[in-house]
């Protein structure tokens, strides 16, 4: 590789860290390295031109789980851990908005709204309900923070849909302005960032000395390597239990009378989506053809896709003229459990993956926690 000596000597030399992922995980992590220790040498690498797997591909909800999400997690877990997964998710969004600030997250609180169309499944979490409350009113601070809002269904313009139940503390952000946020703060505390620049391997030698090779033939030393490429990461690391998971997302041209305002979840939270202004969000359906989902391989699938768009006309906009204006997906990182993966994988070779499609809320903490790893470690 054509490289300079300016360009090694200011770059590549003497580099302390070196963050292998340039989305929420990766860029807080710097962020929060050089807040602590201003004179790390910290280098984030991502392969792509933006960051790749879902940190601006995702629906920019600030949520922390729908009712159904929260049975289901009390079906698998014990209350203490459903409990906690909850609380890193309510501590990782206030970071990340005490972090940025509100405005430059353009951060908006409608709340947000879980719809049933099945009236076993609603009564199901209605009787439970109660319970959730109360678990989670430490957590928040507040009482019955989710309640139901039947009569909010006709005013939302909804079909097909016989129950909402509302949740006053959900809000929702822009990942696009998130993520500029997050890239002008670190470049402004000094990290480097190369993007357009693909890790090969990762090969810890001794404590402090650990090599990295690239497709370009270029390969330089480094003290300390951290993994935050989430979805991404079993191509550097195949040991860890984290499998990347596609999400498909569409989005409308603006429509004219919106009346639909906050965050929604459908069916267990597969379903998902939202208002951007007088535009609608809508994502998910994986669970629809799920083996095929679990990929790292960007795409839109006819399948998944037209699940979406009947879901869109029969439920969101029923008898409303409409027009998808873009169509993407992005890369999530689960497992069989739903806590993150933090943790020395060798000698300072370390890894924070595994958001489980809760990156925005989680990320932030992930983050602080993987910096002061990286610090102790």
């Amino acid at each position: 590789m054509n490289i300079s000596f300016w360009e090694y000597d200011s770059c590549f030399d003497n580099v302390d860290v070196v963050i292998v992922g340039a989305g929420i995980v990766g860029l807080s992590t710097a962020i929060n390295l050089k807040l602590r220790s201003p004179r790390l040498k910290v280098l984030v690498l991502e392969r792509g031109v933006l960051p790749s797997g879902a940190s601006t591909k995702n629906a920019g909800f600030a949520c922390f789980g729908s009712p159904t999400e929260l049975m289901d997690d009390l079906d698998t877990h014990t209350e203490s851990d459903m409990v906690a997964l909850v609380q890193r998710r309510w501590k990782g969004l206030q970071l990340l908005r005490s972090t940025l600030g509100d405005a430059n997250l353009d951060y908006t609180d409608h709340g947000g709204y879980e719809l049933f169309d099945n009236e076993a499944e609603y009564e199901k979490c209605l009787d439970r309900l109660e319970k959730i409350n109360g678990l989670l009113a430490d957590v928040f601070g507040a009482k019955d923070v989710f309640s139901n809002a039947d009569d909010r269904i006709d005013s939302l313009g909804f079909k097909n849909t016989k129950h909402l139940i509302y949740n006053k503390l959900e809000g929702q952000l822009h990942a696009g302005k998130m993520m500029s946020s997050l890239l002008q703060k670190a470049v402004g505390l000094g990290v480097i960032i190369i993007n357009g620049i693909n890790v090969k391997d990762i090969i810890s030698e001794s404590k402090n000395k650990v090599r990295l090779r690239f497709d370009n033939e270029l390969e330089f030393v480094v003290k300390k390597v951290l993994v935050a490429t989430n979805g991404f990461a079993k191509k550097i690391m195949p040991g860890l239990e984290v499998m990347p998971a596609r999400s498909q997302v569409m989005v409308t041209t603006p429509l004219e009378n919106l009346s639909v305002k906050g965050s929604f979840h459908f069916d267990k939270g597969y379903y998902y989506f939202r208002n951007i202004g007088n535009r609608i969000l809508l994502g998910g359906g994986r669970n629809f053809d799920m083996q095929n989902e679990f990929t790292d391989e960007f795409a839109v699938t006819e399948r998944i896709q037209k699940r979406l768009e009947e879901f869109l006309s029969t439920v969101i906009l029923p008898g409303k003229k409409y027009s998808i204006e873009r169509r993407w997906s992005g890369i999530m990182g689960v497992g069989p459990e739903k806590s993150t993966i933090i943790k020395e994988v060798e000698p300072s070779v370390f890894c924070a993956v595994r958001m489980g499609g809760m990156g925005v809320a989680i990320g932030s903490l992930v983050a602080a926690e993987a910096a002061e790893m990286l610090i102790n470690g």
